[in-house]
């Protein structure tokens, strides 16, 4: 069940970082030469910082495992 929870914010953040870059990109006024290498920046930082905070809340340690 974590798995598909996980997979959920993960495509969730997937699309999220999109809008994020293409609003970037418009308040900047022209496309990112390394565009991919860019999204990756945004969508690698936000699933890092939801995936903490989610196992803090949850009270599980970076194995999945709860803590005691």
């Amino acid at each position: 069940m974590n798995f598909l929870i996980m997979l959920a914010i993960a495509a969730g953040l997937y699309f999220l970082s999109d809008k994020v870059l293409d609003r970037i990109e418009q308040a900047r006024g022209q496309r990112f030469d390394d565009r991919s290498v860019v999204f990756f920046g945004i969508f690698l930082g936000s699933i890092v910082t939801v995936f903490l905070l989610l196992n803090k809340a949850l009270g599980m340690d970076l194995q999945g495992t709860l803590r005691p």
